[in-house]
């Protein structure tokens, strides 16, 4: 049987009038993380990426936005009996002794029902792989799906699939977004704004610089994301004591400011009505609006799942400081530190980063600390 394997990767249902984008951001990752490729075209609503290395393009791929899931999958004619026989096959290959399995088959199918060769493949696994002691579970109840996917012409028998990041692609949008990272939560709020198709400016703002190793580690998860070769950061340096709560309104206000004085018409704020006042939300709005811009609240509809965002970008260690950050009670929204901020202005450190395994210690290296 005449077989190609190809990395498949399906779109969000937000992004499946966007793959063009897609398509593009596609190619700018694998040539950053130096994947080689012979193509990346589309079949219907998927992607197909012809790679070297599926393993690790399929991986490089994975930190992009605008994905469902993605797949490494051999493509095989859409024949009904053709695809039954590689199900089989390539379950009989995956399956372990006694493991449940879920056959799933999603599509177009052509003369037949997509149930049908559920049906069909999963008697064929039982009958023909009796020595595994494997057997049929439930959509809710299973060790493995082996799952396919059905175009007009083809079908793609998956041999490993992962979930995407969701979200639509990178750049959509002609503006470029100010966005400042300065602890967890600031993080979060700019993974969100790029999950959303916003183009980003980062800055970086800390109190002092035992800080900036771990925020460096932070931007470290998220510049992959932007799928750009090289990326210009700023960072500013904001002497505001770094204990207390009205400190931190006073810090986040702060940081701001800074933000208004960008050029930039979009202000994307880390802000959630689920950890601050509505006051204190209210005023940063307000003051957007004041200077003409248009604030962007990327927490605005994010609950728990902002663990998750955490943990995806590498933040398992630091859960306890976004806990504490996410149990803010305070009604007070305090002025920002206006001789601090202008101070903070002269602090200004602009680094270019090449997006590469060594990001941390460049950027570290920028600032003559030892590591």
């Amino acid at each position: 049987m005449d077989e190609i394997s190809y990395v498949v990767v399906f779109p969000t249902i937000f992004s499946k009038n966007k793959i063009p984008q897609l398509i593009t951001n596609i190619k700018k990752i694998l040539k950053i993380k130096n994947q080689q490729f012979k193509s990346v075209k589309r079949d219907g609503d998927i992607i197909l990426v012809d790679a070297n290395d599926p393993v690790f393009a399929s991986s490089a791929i994975n930190l992009l936005f605008g994905i469902e899931k993605i797949a490494i999958a051999r493509q095989i004619k859409n024949d009904f009996q053709s695809i039954i026989s590689e199900i089989t096959s390539t379950g009989g290959n995956l399956l372990l002794k006694g493991e449940r399995f879920l056959v799933k088959v999603e599509g177009t199918s052509k003369g037949f029902l997509t149930k049908d060769v559920e049906i069909a493949a999963t008697s064929n696994i039982i009958e023909k792989k009796q020595n595994l002691g494997a057997h049929p579970g439930t959509d809710e109840n299973y060790d493995k799906l082996l799952y396919s996917y059905l175009t007009k012409n083809y079908a793609y028998i998956c041999i490993f699939s992962d979930k995407g990041n969701g979200g639509i692609p990178y750049e959509l949008q002609n503006q470029k977004t100010i966005c400042a990272i300065y602890d967890e939560l600031s993080a979060v709020s700019c993974f969100e704004t790029i999950k959303q198709g916003n183009d980003v400016k980062i800055i970086v703002c800390y109190r002092q610089k035992s800080e900036l190793m771990n925020l460096t580690k932070i931007i470290n998860q998220i510049l992959p994301r932007l799928a750009q070769d090289n990326v210009e950061l700023e960072f500013f340096e904001i002497k505001i004591k770094p204990t207390g709560i009205k400190n931190y309104l006073i810090y986040v206000n702060s940081i701001l400011e800074i933000m208004l004085k960008y050029s930039n018409s979009r202000v994307s704020i880390a802000l959630s009505s689920l950890i601050f006042s509505s006051n204190f939300i209210d005023n940063s709005l307000i003051r957007i609006f004041e200077k003409k811009k248009i604030p962007i609240v990327p927490l605005a509809g994010v609950d728990s799942s902002l663990f998750n965002d955490a943990k995806e970008i590498g933040l398992e260690r630091n859960l306890k400081k976004l806990e504490n950050i996410v149990s803010i009670t305070s009604n007070e929204v305090p002025i920002y530190a206006k001789k601090e901020v202008e101070s903070a202005l002269k602090t200004k450190k602009k680094i270019s980063v090449k997006v590469g395994p060594n990001n941390v210690h460049d950027i570290l290296d920028s600032f003559e600390e030892n590591h």
